[in-house]
């Protein structure tokens, strides 16, 4: 019986869109006036001295690591320093009320029913916490972050890891075989099947180039949270 559901976010519950659109390109404009401003702050200063030693730029060469952030941002790195400082710089959005996160109607409908049926929820995606909670706060249905037992990013490991799913289970005191995971990446989905966990390969149509009526999969595979099975 499943006793918990961990979904990631972008392309599962919320429009990759969103994500792409919107809030990489607000980080990459706001970013370089962000860390000149800010530097010297001990939360922004530490996530600094973690761009350094990753990318092998002195700590004190500040517009250097600027150009490296936004490389990243480019490319779409999944580095935690950066995503720590997305976090800070998209807050100043949400509550500016520049944008406001997308949330597929299904899934909040579903999140909401689950909940109801006192199934946790849990969170796990590349974004920090802190932006995983920004993004649920500012939701287009408002604060919805009472929905969420607790939240996971990359500290606790690569999504694709198997490890991490381990690790997951043991925070949360749940056996695997009792999690079941959503997500629209099958490799995440491979490494948390491997480990014990239930699967659900989310696919929807205006994210993915993959055609679901053709897939085959050992995964459960949807296009809406209304057809999840747990």
């Amino acid at each position: 019986m499943i006793k918990a559901i961990l979904t990631d976010i972008e392309g599962t519950t919320s429009s990759i869109s969103f994500v792409k659109d919107i809030l990489f390109p607000y980080a990459e404009k706001n970013l370089p006036a962000f860390i000149r401003t800010n530097r010297q702050k001990n939360s922004v200063r530490k996530e600094l001295n973690e761009v350094a030693k990753i990318s092998n730029i002195p700590s004190h060469n500040v517009e250097a690591l600027i150009t490296k952030l936004i490389e990243w941002i480019k490319a779409d790195k999944k580095t935690t320093p950066l995503k720590s400082l997305q976090g800070m710089i998209w807050k100043k959005g949400y509550k500016n009320a520049d944008y406001k996160a997308h949330i597929y109607n299904d899934a909040i409908q579903k999140l909401v029913e689950w909940r109801e049926k006192n199934i946790k929820i849990f969170v796990y995606s590349s974004g920090s916490i802190q932006a995983q909670k920004l993004f649920f706060q500012y939701s287009l249905y408002g604060d919805a972050r009472s929905l969420f037992n607790d939240y996971f990013d990359t500290t606790i490991g690569v999504k694709k890891n198997q490890d991490s799913y381990k690790k997951i289970s043991q925070a949360i005191g749940i056996s695997s075989g009792k999690i079941l995971f959503l997500s629209d990446i099958e490799s995440e989905l491979n490494a948390a099947k491997n480990v014990g966990y239930d699967t659900c390969w989310v696919i929807r149509p205006d994210d993915s180039e993959v055609d679901i009526e053709t897939i085959q999969s050992d995964h459960q595979v949807v296009s809406s949270f209304h057809d999840i099975k747990i």
